[in-house]
């Protein structure tokens, strides 16, 4: 199945993920702010760095203001990653191969657009923005839930989880980054309340705060959150988990189709060469440094399964 399916399965839901990292995006930024005092607007120009959608607001707007970078990353149309425009082209992926889905999968996908589209058709309060938040995230919660209670477990299925696993290994690398290299106020908040804060902000993001104090107790290290959200594989949003399924989703292609493509070799290199060390070796090379290399090299993955499976053909 190669070609324009794999293609419409592949971005169908990368765009879901995407929706639903950029819902946790925006809250983890409204957390953060919370925990700083004399905070500003331009903060939030981080966050946008973070999800890079910087230059594209910068062409819109001549003023940034927190108010007008949730809005662009929440329900901007000129966005095209916006939560409302990757609900929007998720469902639009859907319609395109709606007969490789099951019905339940397509039901929870139109079911998802039309929630997006009436939560989103006007701007949102601040005081109503957690709860929409929420009510985005469970949306996406319930398309996945469908595809892994109905789907087949052959290559339809296989092109849904790389896709998944793709953006969300891209998004977690990117809200470690926005903590730990752009929104930490200064070098001498290391440590500190704020410090602490913020990291347990990013657990919050990436619903790992209660897996984290299971493993952890209420006392924690800032490497030991580094290290769960980068190395654990029991962590479903750790970059070691996402970058594992990979790997078995596309060695699971290669057994189907009777080859061995690039991407198969890329993904095993991130998770030899890179998922391989302790968290002090990773931190002695550079947490930033590091997170930028795995972002490049995730980003070279995904091209190359464009590629090895001519989703253009």
């Amino acid at each position: 199945m190669l070609g324009k399916t794999a293609n419409g399965l592949f971005w169908m839901y990368r765009y879901l993920e995407r929706a639903e990292n950029t819902a946790r995006l925006i809250e983890t930024g409204q957390r953060i702010a919370l925990t700083r005092s004399g905070s500003t607007d331009d903060e939030w120009r981080s966050v946008m760095q973070t999800a890079g959608v910087e230059a594209a607001f910068n062409a819109h707007h001549d003023t940034l203001t927190k108010d007008a970078a949730i809005d662009w990353m929440l329900r901007s149309k000129d966005n095209t990653s916006s939560v409302r425009s990757s609900i929007e082209s998720a469902r639009l992926n859907a319609r395109m191969v709606r007969t490789a889905l099951t019905h339940e999968v397509w039901e929870a996908t139109n079911s998802a657009y039309m929630a997006a589209r009436d939560l989103l058709a006007r701007k949102v309060s601040e005081r109503d923005l957690p709860g929409v938040l929420g009510d985005l995230r469970q949306r996406s919660a319930l398309v996945r839930g469908a595809t892994h209670g109905t789907m087949l477990r052959n290559d339809i299925y296989d092109f849904a989880r790389i896709g998944t696993f793709l953006e969300r290994a891209d998004n977690t690398a990117r809200i470690l980054d926005v903590k730990y290299y752009v929104l930490l106020p200064s070098v001498m908040s290391v440590g500190s309340s704020i410090d602490n804060v913020q990291w347990e902000t990013i657990l919050r993001s990436v619903s790992a705060r209660g897996g984290f104090r299971m493993e952890y107790g209420s006392q924690f290290e800032p490497r030991d959150i580094a290290h769960f959200l980068i190395l654990d594989k029991r962590m479903p949003r750790s970059l070691a988990f996402c970058v594992s399924k990979l790997r078995d989703n596309l060695g699971y292609l290669c057994s189907n189709y009777g080859n061995r493509p690039p991407a198969f070799g890329k993904a095993d290199h991130i998770e030899r060469k890179f998922l391989s060390h302790d968290i002090d070796a990773i931190f002695d090379y550079g947490l930033h440094e590091y997170l930028q290399q795995i972002l490049s090299l995730l980003s070279d993955l995904g091209g190359q399964i464009e590629i090895d499976y001519r989703f253009y053909k």
